[in-house]
């Protein structure tokens, strides 16, 4: 296959490895959106303009290509990292467009994206300095090159809308009629950045750039990849985590029309064929006998009780002040209860995928990935190639929420393609990718407090059970008995004890696990909000004055609950059966809090009737992005706390489908409000995930409120929350 077959809809590869091995000596931003009604390949590589510098590139008609180095998973990075460089270049924003970063560029040049893992709410946070300072010089470059030209000090020249002016002499010339010349200078220094009180595009709403594609469908996920002459592969794991292969029989799926091969491997079975359809009926021919090992007994019922035993006893010590165990026992009254959360899925809309082609000089990996450096490193391992030959062509995701940060897909795609003669489209089922995935970990969690006569908090005691992360990824960051990623929000409470004693028991069974989105704050949040509300219940005091005293002093949470409560306007009115929750939680460097409003009928059936949130993440780039983000938590933790588990019988999944798990649907999406009660300075935190860990507790302390039935176990379905 030669270089223009290789793609129906996409770049050359001599258009891609131009771009790939570009030296870092001209302008260029990485990141581009095609002209109107082309199909958008987001791995194309503008080669018409000139290069400024990794990110950035300018052509002669002054279109600015931005390159993005972070994943496109719905959550707006195509415009916020694009904005980030562009505040600072000063060019016409109508003209930006965005591709990806290439991660075989960032290979070869010294990382020169620096980081290209997107997750833990920190693609704003993590990128948004070198991302100015990209855009910043850039900038100077147009200006150095325009006072060479003409001969006057660089001081008297401004920027604006793609146009260097000097206005003492009248002269303006436009950014394409001087980027060739400005690529070939050199700054003495590099110019500083601005400051939030100095932005002008960062900070204002903008519409995504992605959209129109993705709404046109025109926009290219890693399922839509098409390689000339490209097969397609299905795969079956053994369903026990753990188990392998024992045998089978592949001449069912031969005896299927289109069926090319079926490949065996240690723990999974894989079937080829010339379309996606004959492959799954392959492998539906299939009937493998699998070793299913130590674990084919066993159940989440079981470890939930193990992990509720282990409560019973001490745990590591994550935090501790104060003595209080003593406290607990002097205290005027005393409130025990505890909580448990499930394992979850992830449940992205777009079933894991990967297209590879193996040739003998180099590997072309499409797919959807978090991390698309994680995913190179991969295919280097499994074809033994060097890393400068691997291709990896990131697409847009069909959801990410941690799942796809971990190439465990892209291993078993590269492993079916080498030994596949073509191209290779691998798509996993959504039965299959539901139970190969990772979950959220199972928690369980024991509160004890002891308070005061006035009904105040002066010791607590935590102790959490929970499956470990970092056990199976770091081992060494766990040696001491604790991950940090099972105890946030927890060793780190925002309210003001003065005995406290947070513990931990790390545990471990056969279910995979991973970051699932806001890690250790979902769960978390929504036992210690519940439970500080039981506190409020047993002072006799209003839930949302029981947490402004208990954050006296702490200036940015109060004004983040107290902006919640009042755009909610906390404690109005309403019918027998409704009521408003309220928690607030701090994640990712951001504070959000959020008032839920709730009906429960008579009979139990819950509706969330509007859910408003304040959030203070610092400063902002995209205010609309803010907003989207937020309400997505809303719905994708809303949908958790309603129906979410996963449980295990006879050591496999049992939920694997939309069919038993079941998310919010358009009917049901509460009204959503977001406000901003930004403490700007210097302070820069994520969105992403903060604004799912406090709708839980905040729902079911609506609940509560409602109905006097407490939710301490997740999900809130099946719960006998009737009253009368």
């Amino acid at each position: 296959m030669n270089s223009k077959q290789m793609l129906d809809t996409a770049v050359s590869r001599r258009r891609f490895v131009k771009a790939s091995v570009a030296g870092s000596g001209g302008l260029a931003i990485a990141f581009h959106m095609p002209v109107a009604g082309a199909a958008m390949a987001p791995w194309d590589i503008d080669e018409s303009g000139t290069e400024l510098n990794a990110w950035l590139v300018i052509d002669t008609d002054d279109v600015v290509t931005i390159r993005v180095a972070q994943s496109e998973m719905g959550e707006g990075v195509f415009t916020s990292m694009p904005m980030i460089v562009a505040e600072e270049l000063d060019c016409d924003w109508e003209k930006v467009k965005p591709e990806y970063a290439s991660a075989n560029r960032s290979v070869t040049n010294n990382r020169v994206y620096q980081r290209m893992g997107t997750g833990g709410s920190g693609a704003v946070r993590r990128s948004r300095e070198y991302l100015q300072q990209a855009g910043a010089s850039a900038r100077e470059r147009l200006k150095l090159a325009a006072a060479t030209d003409w001969n006057v000090p660089v001081a008297e020249l401004s920027t604006d809308m793609g146009i260097v002016t000097h206005a003492a002499s009248g002269r303006s010339a436009r950014y394409g009629e001087l980027v060739a010349r400005a690529a070939i200078v050199e700054l003495a220094e590099e110019p500083a950045i601005r400051t939030p009180d100095q932005f002008r595009l960062m900070g204002t709403p903008r519409r995504r750039l992605d959209i129109p594609a993705k709404v046109d469908g025109s926009a290219t996920f890693g399922i839509d990849v098409r390689v000339p002459g490209m097969l397609y592969a299905t795969v079956a794991a053994c369903p026990v985590w753990g188990g392998t292969l024992a045998a089978v029989d592949p001449a069912p799926a031969k005896a299927v029309r289109g069926v090319v091969d079926v490949l065996t491997f240690d723990d999974y079975i894989a079937v080829v064929a010339d379309t996606f359809w004959h492959a799954k009926k392959g492998l539906d021919a299939l009937d493998a006998q699998w070793a299913l090992g130590e674990n084919s007994g066993a159940s989440t019922d079981a470890m939930l009780a193990e992990f509720r035993s282990d409560l019973d006893s001490r745990g590591v010590v994550a935090h501790e002040q104060g003595d209080a165990y003593a406290a607990l026992d002097d205290a005027a009254m005393r409130v025990d209860a505890d909580y448990d959360a499930p394992y979850l899925a992830h449940l992205a809309m777009e079933p894991v995928n990967c297209t590879v082609h193996i040739q003998d000089d180099r590997v072309d990996v499409w797919t959807g990935a978090q991390n698309p450096e994680s995913v190179l490193g991969v295919a280097a391992e499994v074809t033994g190639r060097a890393p400068e030959q691997v291709h990896v062509h990131n697409c847009f995701l069909g959801g990410g929420f941690g799942r796809r940060s971990r190439p465990d897909w892209a291993r078993k795609a590269i492993e079916v393609a080498s030994r596949v003669d073509a191209p290779v489209q691998v798509i996993w089922s959504r039965e299959e990718d539901t139970r190969t995935g990772h979950f959220r970990p199972l928690s369980a969690f024991r509160f004890s407090a002891g308070l005061d006569a006035a009904g105040m908090p002066t010791a607590l005691v935590n102790r959490s059970a929970t499956h470990s992360i970092l056990a199976a990824l770091r081992p060494e960051t766990v040696e001491s008995g604790l991950d940090g990623s099972s105890t946030e929000g927890l060793e780190d409470l925002p309210y003001a004890i003065e005995h406290q004693s947070i513990e931990h028991h790390l545990k471990r069974t056969h279910v995979p696990v991973w970051f699932w989105r806001s890690v250790g704050h979902s769960q978390n949040a929504f036992a210690r909000e519940c439970f500080f509300d039981e506190l409020a219940a047993a002072a006799g005091m209003d839930p949302v004055e029981y947490r402004r005293r208990l954050l006296n002093g702490k200036r940015d949470l109060l004004k983040v609950l107290e902006t919640a409560a009042a755009r909610a306007d906390w404690g109005r009115t309403l019918p027998r059966g409704s009521a408003q929750g309220i928690a607030i939680a701090e994640s990712f460097g951001s504070i959000c809090a959020q008032v839920a409003d709730v009906t429960v009928t008579r009979s139990g059936e819950v509706r969330v009737e509007r859910v408003v949130t304040a959030v203070d993440c610092g400063n902002t780039v995209n205010p609309m992005t803010i907003e989207s983000q937020v309400e997505s938590s809303i719905i994708y933790g809303l949908s958790a706390a309603m129906w979410g588990r996963q449980d295990v019988a006879d050591g496999a999944l049992v939920q694997t489908n939309f069919d038993r798990n079941r998310v919010v649907k358009l009917p049901e999406a509460p009204v959503m409000e977001t406000h901003l009660a930004l403490s700007g300075g210097d302070k820069w935190g994520g969105i992403g995930e903060p604004g799912l860990p406090p709708t839980a507790p905040a729902v079911a302390n609506a609940i509560y409120r409602a109905t006097g039935h407490r939710v301490r176990s997740l999900p809130i379905a099946g719960h006998d929350l009737s009253w009368s």
